[in-house]
């Protein structure tokens, strides 16, 4: 077994390389051409004179624009940079390194061209304007790091306006990926989500629209009991009371949990809790806190990069099951786990929308995934290297958004399965090509 010397080394060697390589690279993300260019001759079809002629095509029946150009396959990420990761409101341009990472895993996971958009603005307002402004030219939208409360409201107004799907991923991603993996983390442990006690660390973007879902797939609201930075949610919320209007998420929850009326802070909501679902800040969390939770606790720790609890002092306290949001540890509870098959999904039947109904089809179909090639304590969602779950998350969420109504175009599932690993094969393999050829070199030594 590692000391915890060396996992504290291990846990902060992600960040040493990235310092050392992203400078190497000077950016993760290029454009390449998708058609040939035998010659200068091409540039005729590719460009003017050719050019027009789809151009015309378009203007007459605006829906050959998914045909004429990779509006199909292309999304914005677009953020503020308010909220990035566990680091806060540290601008566009800080924030931009994430966005093209997000950028990377949308390709190369799911085959879906992504352009990271930093907007040097923080009015909801200019937000909501300027994501309606770019619709014509991209198939969705992935709204990232806003803060709440404003995030909210954004992606509420940009669903009800955008003729094209809008998702904002740390509140449905997260949402989506959290459920997956109770699912799984559950059948372990052999407790029922409708009977368990759960205790939610942080009200945020995160946690709100996890409640929301976990509450439409049989939780009981009454086992619920929710703590932010002021305390446990309840009807004594006065802050919430007098503000519903700017957070009436938060008020709701105040409403329909803790029905007991118990106050207190983060020791009391883990009291006998089966569940911990913290979306907070790193370290807030003690062993001596998870010792009090109920017997084979489940603890998602997901703040990032530093968990709400590193994952060797929950299990030293007798947690049975410890997720967080990292890649080095085990039970990965990451978004990037679903973004790229529910848009890959969302994009090949050109959906209008993205709903907590396709959300919750992609979460239940990656808890399958891993269920069938087996689950235990250590090991309770698909990993990123997987990337055989990411079409079969991709036709869930074809199928759910047909079955909704909410599809432009008609597939089954074998036909969306076949075309995202299709095009999901095309990206990896683009990388690969690169990579050989020394178009992309590789990293120098340490």
């Amino acid at each position: 077994m590692p000391t915890r010397e060396e996992l504290e080394a291990k846990a902060k060697k992600p960040g040493e390389e990235a310092l050392r390589l992203h400078p190497f690279y000077k950016g993760k993300v290029q454009m390449v051409p998708k058609c040939p260019i035998r010659s200068a001759d091409d540039f005729s079809i590719w460009y003017t004179p050719g050019v027009a002629a789809p151009c015309k095509a378009i203007q007459a029946d605006r829906e050959l624009v998914y045909e004429h150009t990779n509006k199909a396959n292309s999304i914005a990420i677009v953020s503020d940079g308010t909220r990035v990761l566990g680091l806060g409101d540290i601008g566009p341009e800080a924030g931009l390194p994430v966005m093209e990472g997000k950028a990377l895993l949308f390709k190369y996971l799911g085959g879906v061209d992504a352009v990271p958009l930093c907007l040097a603005t923080k009015d909801p307002d200019e937000l909501i304007r300027t994501v309606t402004l770019l619709e014509p030219s991209f198939g969705g939208i992935n709204l990232e790091d806003i803060a709440m409360p404003k995030c909210f409201r954004v992606l509420r107004e940009l669903r009800n306006r955008a003729g094209i799907p809008v998702w904002h991923d740390d509140q449905q991603g997260t949402a989506t990926v959290l459920l997956a993996g109770l699912i799984n983390a559950l059948k372990v442990v052999g407790k029922q989500l409708g009977t368990i006690r759960i205790a939610m660390i942080g009200m945020g973007a995160a946690n709100v629209p996890t409640y929301r879902v976990l509450k439409a797939c049989g939780a009981d609201p009454a086992t619920i009991i929710a703590c932010d930075l002021g305390g446990i949610l309840g009807r004594h919320r006065r802050d919430y009371e007098t503000r519903q209007e700017e957070f009436a998420e938060q008020w709701t929850v105040c409403l329909e949990t803790n029905p007991q009326g118990l106050q207190g802070g983060i020791r009391e909501a883990l009291r006998g809790a089966d569940v911990c679902v913290a979306f907070s800040a790193g370290g807030i969390i003690t062993g001596e806190w998870i010792a009090g939770m109920a017997e084979d606790a489940i603890v998602f720790a997901c703040a990032n990069p530093v968990p709400e609890i590193w994952p060797w002092e929950a299990k030293e306290a007798g947690a049975k099951i410890v997720a967080t949001g990292r890649s080095d540890f085990p039970n990965q509870v990451n978004n990037s786990l679903v973004f790229p098959g529910v848009f890959r999904g969302a994009l090949d039947v050109r959906a209008r929308t993205i709903t907590d109904e396709m959300g919750i089809a992609a979460a239940r179909e990656l808890a399958r995934c891993a269920e069938e090639r087996g689950i235990h304590a250590e090991n309770i969602l698909p990993r990123m290297e997987e990337w055989e779950v990411v079409p079969r998350v991709a036709a869930a969420t074809a199928l759910k958004a047909q079955e909704q109504g909410l599809a432009r175009v008609k597939k089954s599932r074998q036909e969306l399965l076949e075309a995202a690993a299709r095009k999901i094969k095309e990206a990896r393999d683009a990388t690969h090509v690169l990579m050989k050829e020394g178009v992309i070199a590789l990293p120098p030594p340490s």
